[in-house]
């Protein structure tokens, strides 16, 4: 069975003081799949958002990378999903993650916010409905929660930067099997990647 999803949103803080930061992993999700799909993303400001549309493994899908800060990030998200009709189980939200070390990615589906302030602000955007797609990209924890706050929005070290773009690399491969409908498979795929871990070197994409 295809898949319903036709928008993936990628979360961050706007500016340029922020690119690279751990916080943007999401954003980096999407820009790099546009990169690779051959997507333009524009800037919309009825959606409050850089938006673009791509045809990616045999499915049209809209991308959007918020304009708003993090805490913001459902304004953006349901301006677009309300004017084109989405519902939240049509939607991936890709994420930075703390409790996942770098180098690792997991799709979701349902569930909490998880304390992150994106997803707790996009809940209740959607009305109060949890039942979106979700891509979690691991970025650590620092040890402390008095430290979160900085450490996300810090650089992560080079080898930790290689080693989300690894996951991110990794999750774009996954991504057909999702948007095919077979989840388990994406899942199982995604999740037995470890891109901290250079001897396991990159997987071959999926032939579409």
């Amino acid at each position: 069975m295809p898949s319903s999803i036709q928008l993936i949103v990628g979360l961050g803080n706007p500016g340029s003081q922020y690119e690279g930061t751990r916080h943007n992993a999401g954003e980096d999700f999407v820009r790099e799949l546009a990169r690779v799909a051959g997507a333009t993303m524009k800037t919309e400001s009825k959606y409050h958002g850089e938006v673009g549309e791509v045809f990616f493994a045999g499915h049209k899908l809209r991308l959007l990378i918020p304009a708003t800060f993090m805490n913001r990030s459902g304004q953006a998200v349901a301006a677009l999903a309300n004017f084109y009709k989405i519902e939240p189980i049509q939607i991936l939200i890709a994420h930075d993650e703390l409790d996942m070390p770098p180098g690792s990615a997991r799709f979701k589906f349902d569930g909490g916010h998880g304390g992150h302030n994106g997803l707790r602000d996009i809940v209740p955007a959607l009305g109060n409905r949890k039942d979106f797609h979700r891509l979690r990209v691991g970025i650590g924890h620092p040890g402390s929660a008095k430290q979160v706050s900085n450490y996300v929005l810090s650089k992560a070290s080079p080898a930790d930067r290689e080693a989300i773009a690894a996951s991110i690399d990794e999750a774009i491969r996954a991504l057909p099997l999702l948007l095919d409908g077979d989840a388990g498979k994406a899942m199982t795929r995604l999740h037995s990647f470890d891109g901290a871990d250079p001897s396991l070197g990159n997987t071959p994409p999926i032939k579409e």
